[in-house]
């Protein structure tokens, strides 16, 4: 569902995995047409990061 999200609305994804700065810099980048492909990008890599941020907290176990 964030992936969907990633892609259509690319700012909103950034609220979601508790980055708001980056959220609202990524919303002055997608208010630009062209700045809506490069927006799409920033936020599928850093949903990437953020589930593999999630596994390696996970892996560990509260350590």
């Amino acid at each position: 569902m964030r992936l969907l999200l990633a892609l259509l609305l690319p700012f909103s994804v950034f609220f979601t995995i508790g980055r708001p700065f980056a959220g609202l810099l990524c919303l002055l980048l997608q208010i630009t047409l062209i700045g809506w492909v490069p927006a799409a990008i920033w936020a599928v890599y850093a949903l990437s990061q953020y589930k593999t941020d999630q596994k390696i907290k996970e892996a560990l176990g509260g350590r």
